[in-house]
């Protein structure tokens, strides 16, 4: 087995973050029903940085250790560097090659953070086509 198929597996198996929030600034949930990953993350904001993070969640593997490497990964940001986040950066983070089944699987995270986000500043949520990226281009 490779490093990066390791990695996903211990972060599956043991997640990182995995817990409940009770003083969250923010918490938001997702859903990718077509293969049933559900997560849903707690953010304590303090100075527009991310200063503690809670997930919790069910799902496939890629899923739910797509959500525990995001949680170390975004620890520490800031809201303005976590707005600037992009598909490609969960890409690299997982490891693994993502193939067109996979791919909500493996951005569930990033779907779910972003609103978060979204939430906190007082936005409309963001949909679907706008974490993976398709604008018509």
């Amino acid at each position: 087995m490779d490093l990066y198929a390791e990695n996903i597996l211990d972060h599956y198996r043991d997640p990182r973050h995995k817990e409940t929030m009770v003083d969250a600034s923010v918490t938001h949930t997702e859903a990718n029903h077509v293969c049933g990953d559900e997560v849903c993350l707690q953010l304590h904001i303090d100075n527009d940085r991310i200063a503690s993070i809670a997930w919790q969640g069910t799902g496939c593997a890629i899923s739910q250790a797509g959500m525990s490497i995001l949680t170390e990964e975004v620890e520490g940001m800031t809201v303005e560097e976590v707005e600037k986040l992009q598909k490609q950066d969960i890409y690299d983070l997982l490891g693994v090659p993502i193939g067109p089944r996979r791919f909500k699987c493996a951005l569930i995270c990033l779907h779910t953070l972003k609103n978060a986000i979204h939430i906190y500043c007082g936005e409309e949520k963001q949909g679907w086509l706008d974490t993976v990226e398709i604008d018509g281009e």
